[in-house]
């Protein structure tokens, strides 16, 4: 019984700790949406990845609002690297290219030429997630790229963002 009831009590103070930054959010307190999303990824993180993966995505829209797109990629990736399923995966890779999109049209996509080091960092561990970091940072920097992933997802991406 003790492990059901802390597995509610969990639940239900990250969606209270949801709320509670999407509210935040609402008002522009930034500052405030962030530290409730950082605690929903503490609280979340071994326990609930579900909950993880929305609060990365949650976390990565903020940081496009600040036009901190280093920080929102960075933050997806790590939704994607802890996806719960297949779907989720495979989901967040959309959702990467969405928050691309925006950096490319932003005019941004400069920005990611650079300081990717700990986002690299982050994909060791996924052979393919990493390579299309790489090409991502290369796209940055300027050059002209040709790459095929296994995964449909990430050619659409890297379809969308030589366009």
């Amino acid at each position: 019984m003790v492990i059901k009831y802390e597995l509610i009590n969990r639940r239900e103070r990250i969606l209270r700790l949801f709320r509670e930054a999407i509210e935040a959010e609402n008002r522009k307190d930034l500052e405030t949406a962030k530290k409730k999303l950082d605690e929903i990824l503490h609280e979340s993180l071994n326990t609930e990845p579900e909950f993880y993966f929305e609060a990365c995505f949650r976390l990565a829209e903020i940081f496009l609002q600040e036009d901190n797109y280093r920080g929102a990629v960075k933050c997806a990736i790590r939704a994607i690297l802890r996806a719960p399923s297949e779907d989720h995966y495979r989901l967040g890779i959309k959702r990467l290219g969405d928050i691309l999109a925006i950096i490319k049209r932003e005019g941004k996509l400069s920005e990611l030429a650079e300081n990717m080091e700990t986002t690299l960092k982050l994909v060791n561990e996924d052979e393919e997630l990493r390579r299309f970091v790489e090409v991502l940072i290369k796209l940055a920097q300027g050059k002209k790229i040709r790459e095929k992933f296994i995964l449909p997802e990430f050619n659409e991406v890297f379809e969308s963002l030589i366009e």
